[in-house]
């Protein structure tokens, strides 16, 4: 898929447009008033500068089916942003943005299409740019968090996590060491770290292949070492609380992923699973992601992912 979002600025379908997202250059969106972004969660004129030329281009620009859309696709972003961080529920997207099932069949779309994982990556790699970084990150962390899950969650997707004794779901996520996320999986919370991770480590490996070092704690140990070194290719270490820490230590490298996770858990759709797919899960974690990354593209330089 092209790395373009669209050409230079053209032609407009209508003479009263201040969008320029292709909605508006070639579909009907420009026929749509403007809406007042007056909510936090909203993009700024600089965030969309930046993560524009980022977004999938739409099968129906590329010849490839579908029709132009009609509906504005920064007002889409900007709805599906409002969502993640207020953690209200789809009908109860505020009047001002689309119809909530017109901006839920975009979200389904972007999910089953993988464009919101296409999306991320792109940012992703534009901030580690930015940071002085190299595209492909050569090192990751990898950590896991449980947290209950809502009535929507079904019992065949849900689990109890006797040590954490939270009913609910995991999230296993890989980062980079700037704390971006590289790969998520979401399962039941009565799976096992290790359990989870020889799938997880495999996509690392297939996903980004020049990473050679892998840090995690103490609930990664025992064969999966030595198959990661013997399989995958790369050296998953073990750090370990020694003997003599008392109460709460930040330990190398591990403070990464754990910082991860409390980024994840400001926005309020994911202090508490609601989604009845794991991944719908992975796709509200992903964009949690995406609205932290548009906001550091845009920041003065050293200003940190905070």
């Amino acid at each position: 898929m092209s790395y373009v979002y669209a050409p230079a600025p053209v032609d407009f379908n209508s003479s009263a447009v201040s969008c320029d997202c292709l909605a508006h250059v070639y579909g009907n969106a420009a026929d749509h008033p403007e809406r007042e972004r007056c909510y936090p969660s909203a993009m700024s004129d600089a965030e969309w500068a930046a993560v524009r030329p980022l977004l999938p281009t739409p099968a129906w620009l590329e010849g490839r089916g579908g029709q132009p859309e009609g509906y504005c696709h920064r007002q889409m972003l900007d709805a599906i942003r409002y969502l993640v961080a207020g953690g209200i529920s789809w009908r109860s997207m505020p009047v001002d943005f689309p119809d909530w099932d017109r901006v839920y069949a975009f979200f389904r779309r972007w999910r089953q299409l993988g464009l919101i994982t296409e999306f991320h990556d792109r940012l992703r790699g534009r901030v580690r740019e930015c940071e002085g970084r190299e595209v492909e990150p050569t090192a990751a962390i990898i950590d896991a968090q449980s947290v209950k899950g809502a009535a929507s969650v079904p019992a065949a997707s849900r689990g109890y996590d006797g040590g954490k004794q939270i009913n609910g779901r995991k999230r296993h996520i890989i980062t980079d060491c700037l704390g971006l996320l590289l790969v998520v999986a979401v399962t039941a919370a009565n799976v096992g770290d290790r359990e989870a991770a020889a799938g997880l480590l495999a996509r690392l490996r297939n996903l980004h292949r020049d990473v050679c070092l892998v840090w995690a704690d103490g609930g990664y140990t025992g064969q999966l070492v030595d198959r990661c070194r013997q399989k995958l290719a790369f050296n998953l270490e073990v750090v370990k609380r020694t003997d003599d820490m008392e109460g709460f230590v930040v330990l190398p490298r591990r403070w990464v992923v754990e910082r991860t996770l409390s980024w994840l858990m400001h926005s309020r759709r994911l202090a508490r699973d609601y989604e009845t797919l794991p991944a719908t899960s992975e796709a509200m974690i992903l964009f949690s992601m995406i609205t932290r990354m548009s906001r550091r593209l845009v920041r003065p330089r050293g200003a940190g992912l905070h």
